[in-house]
């Protein structure tokens, strides 16, 4: 049995000065998005980067009422052309970033999976149109952005 433990915990930066939040309150919620913290941590590119600071309003369609999406992790970025550029970050498994497959016989596992993703879409919608008015870069990195087999 694995211990849940290990994939949640609390991160201690290297270099606090460059998050931008709480550094006391660091969390991470998966061994991807601990691996994420640690690249925006070390890497001399990543000037700034929070976890989960940032709030986006958005529509369920399963209520069809307005919930508040926090992104994973925002990063401000020198590009190689020595331009800052801002991020939205979102970590997910690739199997939640596309409608699940049709089974033979409808679970209640595949229709949470569907309703589950139906969410995500709305988030990630009201995510990148946010981001498009502040001129700021949404990205959902999976396990081959992060090359994690």
């Amino acid at each position: 049995m694995t211990d849940r433990k290990q994939y949640k915990g609390r991160y201690r930066p290297t270099n606090p000065q460059k998050y931008v939040g709480n550094i006391n309150a660091i969390v991470y919620r998966s061994l991807w998005e601990r691996k994420f913290m640690v690249y925006c941590d070390t890497n001399p590119n990543v000037l700034k980067w929070a976890s989960e600071e940032i709030k986006i309003p958005y529509v369920s369609p399963i209520d069809n009422k307005y919930h508040t999406y926090y992104p994973d992790f925002m990063m401000i970025v020198k590009t190689r052309d020595n331009v800052e550029q801002k991020y939205l970050i979102e970590i997910k498994p690739k199997k939640f970033t596309a409608l699940p497959k049709s089974p033979k016989r409808k679970t209640k596992s595949y229709v949470n999976e569907v309703y589950q993703y139906a969410v995500n879409e709305s988030k990630w919608k009201s995510a990148t149109s946010w981001c498009k008015k502040r001129n700021i870069i949404f990205k959902i990195f999976t396990e081959d952005d992060l090359n994690i087999k």
